[in-house]
């Protein structure tokens, strides 16, 4: 690229580091990472559980975690979608 020639997307050349696409990435969509920390938190209670889960199956045991990961990432993903919603046809002003 010459130095005569403007970016197109001078913001997201600027961030190189990972953080700061991290930060930038939680700042657009908040609920994205919100639904990958608390899949995270999901599966890491699962492991937990694992050890104690009684004379439960570890089939049985494994759908229940998978089940309640994906109904926390998919509650997470809905509520972004209905926030943006918001942020686009409610909070903006009419034009």
């Amino acid at each position: 690229m010459s130095p005569s020639q403007e970016s197109v997307f001078p913001e997201y050349e600027t961030d190189t580091s990972q953080t700061s696409k991290l930060i930038r990435k939680f700042k657009e969509t908040p609920f994205v990472p919100i639904g990958m920390a608390g899949f995270v938190a999901v599966v890491g209670y699962g492991l937990y559980r694992l050890k104690h889960r009684g004379n439960m199956k570890m089939s049985l045991h494994l759908i229940h975690m998978r089940v309640a990961a994906q109904g926390f990432v998919v509650g997470a993903l809905t509520c972004g979608v209905l926030y943006s919603m918001y942020q686009d046809y409610v909070k903006k002003p009419k034009e």
